[in-house]
């Protein structure tokens, strides 16, 4: 993965908390695309995305599994992280958003909350909310289910996209540490 691919989820944090701090928007040629060998995909403007997301399990879940996929879209993967969690606990709004999804998938419980320019997925749930709800960040959206099919133990599965592509979750703004730069082919 190239630099300016590790950086570009950081850099448009940055131009998001300039616009909304400062008052001054970002320029309209501030566009990036952070996924995939070679920075393919839909460019995304810096100003539509929250700029703090927080972990949808409290308190801060262990990461079962990690997220990985390959280089093409059919390439297979695993589109999404896996949070170690308790049946019955409270699942919460990474960002605010609306309900775009709650129900079943293939009878497994799924929300999905829209912010913008990304969306969130919550997966083996039971909704606690319906289509069309605004949630603020760290509102109940659902329980987490006693389904030990996905991770063999309780896990939420938490994805998230950018239009249609998955991206990972861990590198949303204010879930990390300071930003670290890795090596050529760390990732």
């Amino acid at each position: 993965m190239t630099p300016a691919l590790v950086l570009a989820p950081l850099a448009a944090a940055a131009l998001a908390l300039t616009a909304a701090t400062s008052g001054v928007a970002p320029a309209a040629s501030a566009r990036f695309s952070p996924r995939g060998p070679g920075g393919e995909g839909p460019a995304v403007h810096a100003q539509d995305a929250p700029v703090r997301f927080t972990w949808p399990l409290r308190p801060r879940p262990v990461v079962l599994r990690r997220f990985a996929v390959g280089p093409q879209p059919w390439s297979p993967g695993h589109r999404g992280v896996d949070l170690g969690g308790a049946a019955g606990a409270p699942v919460l709004a990474a960002a605010p958003g609306h309900v775009s999804f709650a129900g079943p998938v293939a009878g497994v419980g799924v929300v999905v909350v829209d912010h913008g320019a990304l969306r969130t997925t919550y997966e083996s749930v039971t909704p606690t909310v319906r289509v069309g709800a605004v949630v603020d960040e760290g509102a109940r959206i659902a329980t987490l289910t006693a389904s030990t099919a996905h991770c063999g133990v309780v896990c939420l599965h938490w994805g998230a996209l950018r239009a249609d592509v998955y991206v990972d979750p861990l590198l949303l703004p204010g879930l990390g540490g300071p930003p670290v730069l890795l090596p050529m082919g760390a990732w």
